[in-house]
């Protein structure tokens, strides 16, 4: 078979090589010319374990291939996957479709033989709808149909999501689409993957759902963790105690500083918008987004009252920048309002991150951007981990009480054991469980 993806964004890049990975003749399409040639020499635009090896192997089989010629590439697929950025619009929060409604009429200008248009990208209900009336339109002769096929791919670990995901959202009502979708699919029907063939409009809304509620599952539990430091709870055993109940599971009930990245931010605002145009308010996912949007502010000022109510002229380090380890992805980090809200009540702010620095440069001024953990560390009033990166789970906790000015650690991803903390001497905070606020002298 061969596909067409257009876009080279993390959905595309990661969709278009596991495709090819399956044995599929893969293009992948992109207007930048420059990521292009990045590309055919094996340099990733964005940072994904594996990712990398992946495409190198693909493209000397033969079988992945990258390009700026749409036409090109939609000349004799099988399949063309629309994979391009559907940001917040400012102001409305309403997504803007603008680059997947133009992916929409250069892909009919270039139809030559029946073809199934894919909308991977994440896109409210009705998108689909739309995408067939504009081809219909440029090209009235065209034989095609318009399929929903939504991504549900965790930055960090999307390889592994997309080989062998939970399940496979498919909407068409075409059941010559649905032959064309069965074949791409063809190895994870194998091993028996859930696939679900629905309606285009219940498929793009599967995906606002699930997202959404994930998002609703990690602010939940961060509401349950301000509680428990209120009356002594833990909130990993509340966590625990809840999760182990089938109805309910024990994913995403991980308390943090916000859920940010690519997905939730943008599609729990989309999602609240296209229920108000459509006069059913989801009240509870409106809270969600005020919540998580309120929790990166308590989170700046619980690291202010780490060090005594104030951190004028004071030195803060902070671990991890990206909204979660693994990627190099700054897109709502709640760094992003954590550090601005530090540096404006008067810190001075080191940071490192392992591979979000060259994007968190461009995001965040005025830092001091530094080589490890332990050089960020140095002579610093209070330390704050702020992204779970592994390397900072086991840092040798006499080398960073030696290392700081003052012993205080502000565990916003709970990576350490408060009792211990306590013990080698810090002042240490973290979020949701008993007693994390004690200080040694």
């Amino acid at each position: 078979m061969r596909v067409a993806m257009i876009g080279t964004g993390y959905v595309g890049l990661v969709s278009g090589t596991c495709f090819s990975e399956f044995g599929v003749d893969v293009i992948c399409v992109d207007k930048d010319e420059s990521k292009i040639e990045r590309l055919k020499r094996n340099v990733m635009p964005i940072y994904e374990p594996g990712l990398d090896e992946m495409v190198d192997g693909n493209v000397k089989a033969g079988r992945l291939s990258f390009t700026t010629s749409l036409e090109s590439a939609v000349r004799g697929a099988d399949a063309v996957f629309i994979a391009v950025g559907t940001p917040s619009r400012r102001g409305d929060g309403f997504a803007d479709l603008s680059y997947v409604y133009q992916a929409a009429r250069e892909i009919a200008r270039s139809l030559d033989r029946y073809t199934v248009v894919v909308t991977k990208s994440t896109v409210p209900v009705g998108t689909g709808r739309e995408v067939e009336r504009i081809i219909r339109e440029e090209r009235p002769d065209a034989e095609f149909d318009v399929v929903s096929n939504p991504e549900f791919l965790r930055e960090g670990s999307a390889i592994n999501d997309f080989m062998r995901p939970d399940r496979v959202v498919i909407g068409t009502t075409s059941e010559r689409a649905r032959q064309v979708m069965r074949q791409l699919y063809r190895v994870l029907y194998l091993i028996e993957t859930p696939i679900l063939f629905t309606s285009i409009e219940t498929s793009e809304l599967i995906k606002y759902a699930a997202n959404t509620f994930l998002a609703t599952k990690i602010t939940f539990i961060n509401e349950v963790a301000d509680l428990c430091e209120r009356v002594g709870a833990d909130v990993h055993d509340v966590a625990r105690g809840i999760g182990l109940d089938g109805r309910i599971g024990r994913k995403f009930l991980h308390p943090g500083p916000g859920y940010g990245g690519s997905c939730f931010p943008k599609d729990t605002l989309a999602l609240v918008r296209t229920a108000r145009q459509h006069g059913a308010p989801l009240r509870i996912v409106e809270t969600v987004v005020a919540v998580n949007d309120e929790r990166k502010k308590r989170m700046a000022e619980k690291i202010i009252d780490a060090c005594g109510g104030s951190v004028e002229g004071k030195s803060i380090a902070v671990l991890g920048l990206t909204f979660k380890p693994n990627t190099d992805d700054m897109r709502d980090s709640p760094s992003l309002e954590i550090i601005p809200t530090l540096q404006k009540a008067g810190a001075r702010i080191r940071a490192f991150d392992p591979e979000g620095m060259d994007e968190a440069r461009k995001l965040l001024n005025d830092i001091d951007y530094c080589e490890n953990a332990y050089d960020t560390i140095k002579d610093a009033d209070a330390l704050v981990l702020l992204t779970e990166w592994n390397e900072f789970r086991a840092l040798d906790q006499a080398r960073v009480k030696q290392l700081l000015k003052a012993p205080v650690v502000v565990d916003l991803r709970n990576v350490y054991n408060p009792e211990e903390m306590v013990a080698a001497g810090f002042r240490y905070l973290c979020v949701g469980r008993p007693d994390s606020g004690s200080a040694a002298p």
